[in-house]
């Protein structure tokens, strides 16, 4: 049923919900009670002063009758009914338990409250996964916390040899004996100390979802916490580096200073009121940017990163890495988070034009989730600037992306046949039959074959 048609059944509710009389509101506004009948079962279109006086009588505004739900609570609530798990739900009912979707509108402008807690848990549970997905990525590839279990477990082994020796050798030399004594004692010692540790460590990952274990993450953090914007370089200022409680350890404050001394270069060249001219003419592209400004594409795509959100602007996530695939930066968006550690997904833009250097990619892919989002990214492999002759040959690849469905005006939209399937990272991946696949999912019941 067409969103205005339910204008009848928005204002009985709402005359419900005032305590209002069916008689009362219709002498409030001239009309017969029996048409205002007809007007809230959806028998009579309304329109013009009458829907404005009705309005009035009910406190609300026109369009309020007329639309109902607001278009974030409706997506809101269609991206849970995508997201439902098929199957009897909690109490045994039978029969069918899909979400009536087509009456998703109704249930929002009868129950707006009811719909906006569905959708508010909807939010919960996928923040929640996010969560467990970051939680299980980080337990699998943590190199501190491989390196302490591999202490541990080397401990206990010695340990255990060093006490079967003395529990099995009989009559043992006193030299040795307290040789073996002093092995099992400082063995004891480091086991305890390697033990604290790693529970310490544990507590923190469980108490925070950011918990940092390297400059790098400290640095990320510190963006984050800014929006991934640095509001003093569009002044020409520069940031308190030394004196930011989110920058602790003088090798982030180093990292930072790096990051915020590249892009205060590439705000004087890319002032912010010429980057606004170009994305009005031609959108977020970089290479209109970069033809603009005279910049390389590289440049181009951190300063659009770079950009404080903006109504009616799409978000802009980057990703950036070395020669070895390992990513150096990681700015997220909803849908496409780089992993933290581990490596990426290899079918990435990002890895396909470290294969092919100064060669531009631009391609849509799509990840996996629910439902499955498509994104418009861009890719550029660079060597960076060396800094004396003979030196090793260094490069640095970029990778900027936007969720295709806030791109308006997209000259050309690709079929299904030209999007690229990607994931996050194998382990938590569940595309089925991927090539580029280097270890067991998580996520996935069957084993692929392969």
């Amino acid at each position: 049923m067409p969103r205005s048609a339910l204008t009848g059944t928005r204002i009985r509710e709402r005359r419900s919900l005032e305590g209002l009389k069916q008689a009362d509101l219709a002498r409030d506004v001239g009309i017969s009670p029996s048409y205002l009948n007809l007007i809230e079962h959806n028998r009579r279109r309304i329109g013009g002063k009458l829907l404005v006086d009705l309005a009035r009588a009910l406190g609300v505004e026109p369009s309020a009758l007329t639309e109902g739900a607001q278009a974030p609570l409706m997506e809101g609530l269609q991206d849970a009914a995508s997201n439902a798990a098929p199957g009897p739900r909690r109490g045994g009912a039978k029969g069918t338990t899909d979400p009536e979707t087509a009456r998703a509108e109704e249930f929002a402008g009868r129950f707006p409250g009811w719909a906006a807690l569905v959708v508010a848990q909807r939010d919960r549970i996928t923040a929640l996964e996010r969560r467990v997905e970051a939680l299980n990525d980080r337990l699998a590839h943590d190199p501190f916390l491989s390196d302490s279990l591999h202490e541990v477990l080397s401990t206990v082994t010695a340990i255990r040899s060093t006490a079967g020796i003395l529990n099995n050798a009989g009559d043992i030399d006193r030299d040795w004996q307290a040789r073996f004594h002093r092995n099992l004692y400082e063995d004891s010692q480091r086991l305890a100390d390697g033990s604290q540790a790693l529970v310490s460590y544990l507590d923190t990952v469980g108490k925070s979802e950011d918990t940092l274990s390297a400059p790098l993450d400290e640095v990320e953090a510190w963006l984050a916490q800014r929006d991934f914007t640095i509001p003093e370089l569009e002044c020409g200022l520069m940031p308190d580096l030394i004196g930011d409680e989110g920058l602790r350890s003088p090798a982030a404050q180093s990292l930072a200073r790096k990051w915020v001394l590249r892009a205060r270069a590439e705000a004087e060249k890319m002032p912010v009121s010429l980057v606004e001219d170009v994305i009005a003419a031609h959108g977020p592209d970089p290479a209109a940017l970069a033809q603009e400004t005279g910049v390389d594409l590289a440049a181009a795509m951190r300063r659009l990163a770079a950009l404080p959100p903006k109504e009616g602007r799409p978000p802009m996530g980057l990703v950036i890495c070395d020669g070895s695939g390992a990513l150096t930066f990681r700015k997220p968006l909803d849908g496409f988070a780089p992993p933290r550690f581990g490596a990426a997904c290899a079918l990435w833009p990002l890895y396909q034009a470290l294969l092919r250097p100064m060669v531009p990619i631009r391609r849509v892919v799509e990840q996996q989730g629910q439902p499955a989002r498509r994104y418009l990214a861009y890719a550029i492999c660079q060597p960076r600037v060396p800094k004396s002759f003979d030196a090793p040959e260094v490069v640095e690849v970029t990778m900027l992306f936007l969720p295709l469905d806030r791109l308006d005006g997209l000259g050309h939209v690709p079929r299904d046949a030209e999007v690229l399937g990607v994931g996050t990272s194998c382990r938590v991946c569940a595309r089925m039959n991927c090539v580029a696949r280097r270890e067991p999912s998580m996520v996935l019941e069957d084993v692929e074959e392969g």
